[in-house]
């Protein structure tokens, strides 16, 4: 918007001299005010439990606010059972008074204690704030939250307290405060990349990020494989198809989203019969019996042949992606039971491909046609992945910059010399800022065009941004597929990390992707995931002197052998900048009855000299634009 159009939008809202003042001063009121925390987390696939107590907690915020409320004046064991209150309102109120003969008294005093806790988180926000985080129907609860507290004040909350336990509404009093104290605990969520695969219950993930107040996504690669999917992208179906078969969680897409299997799981147990898919083993097994396991490998198999297939046709129509090397297929000499790769000849663990015409490889049969063209017309009908879709595109990108942090999921691709990698996509030439443009704007194409070449080219670019050796979100050599199924050589299944993993402690390389970004190399951080950190093996989080920050600490059971921990959440506040190593949560019931917690080794990155407010962000500078245009218009 240009400087002429916001003043003319500022003089229709405020179109006297007095409502122009009331407005300065409110914003002036709100420049002095402690800035709002930021949370960061990355690779959480599916990891709904962990992720979500870490959310509830304020990655120990609420711990400390507590221990500021009451110090001495409660035991460990009580703070321990608020915390669950807090955390878990419902939930915890619910197994509390299974306990207690009189549920009125319990209901009035851990309503009055979690209101002192509300009062400490409350402390430095306004009351157009609370009044936002509070629900309409129990507006009165923002008179437990004021300031100070004088005898007439206590026994004015004191019946405040008393009559919504007499008529019912306790325990949902409590739950409008304990959210209230988690939403200012954690006031703005940064979420770097990759909610889906692997894990149980990433629709859980997203239903709480849309419920969320103040949050943002930078797009991962196992998100923008969803993305394609929700569009019905046929390569990007096949891939969250198979992962989900590999990982055993097909319940994900049946129960979760209505995703019709039917069909893939009659034409696999067919096809695929009398096959003991051993090489099709699963990755992880969440207690399925023997029959659903067997007949969950023979959905992968079937699923990694159709991949195979339908990704040999869009190479063909991408001759940009440079992509051929990836069809391997038709390479098999079945009478040695070989494959060569990358010029070396390796022997493969499967030759039995009964739905492969070996004179050409590549075309779908009429049932394997069937059997895609079916699930990509279920994953279009899916109205909660279209949900789930939408709020990524909503409250998402590629890329954020805010208070001097690059936020990227993955990395900006590098040449072996720290330049910047040159990728052609679609006959053009793009690089660091520009290439993340570019391809922010595809994505956005692929949901919004309406012109069908644009459109086309936006869903196949989702498709290519999972695997490409260009793209910024997979920052690798290859997607080694073919090669993890069917041979055994891990030479064969090496996938070579992009240049900017080995080179983020280069000053020089640093300093040139923050000025591609416009970013001033000496103020600014890149923070990224994606590749898990071996926290155990002494790898470091932090490279570059503190500029840049790797925080996938391994919130996925399948990577905490990897890494040692349970997931990194970097934390920005008031006081500085700390980065917390998280211990597995042992469960979801044991945190919400108060016998558990995460419990985080925190690491101070920087500490400030004085507290940080509202004027040192860049909503503050935001707001002191305005405010010079507000008071042109006085």
């Amino acid at each position: 918007m240009t400087e002429t159009a916001m003043r003319d939008m500022l003089a229709e809202l405020y179109p006297t001299p007095e409502d122009v003042a009331a407005e300065i001063a409110e914003l002036a009121g709100r420049l002095s005010l402690p800035r709002e925390t930021e949370l960061f987390a990355s690779d959480i696939h599916g990891e709904y439990n962990a992720f979500s107590h870490v959310l509830r907690g304020g990655s120990g915020a609420v711990r400390a606010l507590i221990e500021e409320a009451f110090g001495d004046d409660l035991n460990d064991d009580e703070k321990a059972r608020l915390l669950a209150l807090i955390s878990y309102p419902e939930e915890h109120c619910a197994f509390a008074l299974e306990g207690v003969e009189d549920a009125a008294s319990w209901l009035a005093e851990a309503a009055g204690r979690v209101a002192k806790v509300a009062r400490r988180a409350a402390a430095g926000a306004t009351l157009d704030d609370i009044r936002a985080l509070l629900p309409d129907g129990l507006a009165i609860a923002e008179e437990l939250v004021g300031a100070r507290t004088t005898p007439a004040k206590r026994a004015y909350r004191e019946a405040i307290v008393a009559s919504l336990v007499e008529t019912g509404q306790g325990t949902a009093l409590i739950a409008a405060l304990a959210t209230l104290i988690q939403r200012l605990s954690a006031g703005q969520l940064h979420l770097v990349g990759d909610v889906y695969d692997r894990g149980p219950a990433p629709q859980r993930i997203m239903d709480e990020l849309l419920a969320y107040p103040n949050v943002d996504v930078q797009w991962g690669n196992h998100d923008i494989l969803w993305m394609g999917a929700a569009l019905g992208q046929p390569g990007s179906v096949a891939n969250v198809v198979r992962i989900c078969a590999r990982y055993g969680n097909l319940s994900i897409l049946e129960d979760a989203y209505g995703i019709n299997l039917r069909p893939l799981a009659a034409f696999a147990a067919e096809a695929y019969a009398d096959d003991p898919c051993t090489a099709f083993a699963l990755k992880g097994n969440p207690g399925l019996s023997a029959e659903e396991t067997a007949l969950t490998e023979k959905i992968q198999k079937a699923m990694a042949v159709i991949q195979f297939k339908v990704e040999a046709r869009l190479i063909a129509e991408n001759p940009t992606f440079g992509l051929e090397d990836r069809n391997l297929l038709h390479l098999i000499d079945r009478e040695r039971g070989t494959v060569v790769v990358d010029g070396v000849e390796y022997e493969v663990l499967d030759t039995y491909f009964p739905t492969v015409n070996w004179d050409d490889p590549y075309a779908l049969t009429p049932a394997e046609e069937s059997v895609i063209d079916a699930l990509c017309d279920s994953f279009l009908g899916s109205e909660r992945l279209q949900r789930h879709v939408r709020f990524f595109l909503d409250c998402g990108s590629l890329y954020k910059i805010q208070n001097g942090n690059l936020m990227l999921h993955a990395c900006v691709p590098l040449a072996p010399d720290g330049s910047l990698l040159k990728v052609e996509l679609f006959g053009e030439t793009y690089c660091g800022k520009s290439l993340y443009d570019m391809v922010d704007r595809c994505v956005r194409d692929a949901f919004l065009e309406t012109d069908e070449a644009a459109k086309k080219r936006g869903l196949d670019m989702l498709w290519y941004l999972w695997l490409g050796p260009g793209s910024p979100l997979f920052a690798k050599s290859k997607m080694a597929t073919f090669e993890l199924y069917l041979i055994a050589d891990k030479a064969a299944r090496k996938e070579v990390k992009n240049a900017f993993y080995s080179l983020l402690d280069d000053d020089t390389v640093v300093d040139g992707i923050f000025r591609d970004f416009d970013m001033d190399p000496a103020t600014s951080r890149i923070i990224c995931g994606h590749v898990p950190v071996k926290v155990k093996d002494g790898e470091d989080p932090v490279k570059a002197g503190g500029r840049v920050l790797c925080i996938d600490g391994g919130f996925s059971s399948a990577y905490q052998k990897t890494t040692g921990l349970a997931g990194f959440t970097l934390v920005s506040n008031v006081e500085g900048l700390f980065l917390d190593a998280n211990e597995p949560l042992p469960s979801r019931e044991a945190a919400a009855e108060g016998a558990a917690d995460i419990r985080a080794d925190r690491r101070v990155l920087a500490l400030y000299s004085k507290p940080r407010t509202v004027a040192d962000t860049d909503e503050g500078a935001r707001i002191r634009e305005r405010i010079g245009l507000l008071r042109e218009l006085l």
